[in-house]
């Protein structure tokens, strides 16, 4: 499975906005080498879709976890997802 491709889309709930948490995901995200996009949510929390190797999906994962030192993060709803990313990760716009 480690060698698999994997999408999965991550809902960081907590103290995720204004304390760099999308900037963490992102440098993150590339240094894994994943595809996808971070970005707010209007109700507070913090959206992200990971696609790459089921390894590298589940270090991020585990990364956000804990997030960036100023971050309280009090759950990471985790689910599978599908569909077709650019490649490379991006912040998106707040929805």
């Amino acid at each position: 499975m480690a060698d698999e491709n994997i999408a999965r889309r991550l809902v960081i709930s907590g103290r995720v906005q204004g304390v760099g948490f999308r900037a963490f995901v992102h440098g993150q995200a590339e240094k894994l080498e994943l595809d996808g996009f971070v970005r707010n949510r209007k109700d507070g929390t913090v959206e992200a879709l990971a696609v790459g190797m089921a390894e590298k999906v589940e270090a991020l994962i585990a990364r956000c976890h804990e997030g960036p030192p100023s971050a309280r993060v009090e759950a990471v709803e985790v689910s599978d997802a599908q569909g077709i990313v650019d490649k490379g990760f991006r912040h998106l716009p707040t929805v």
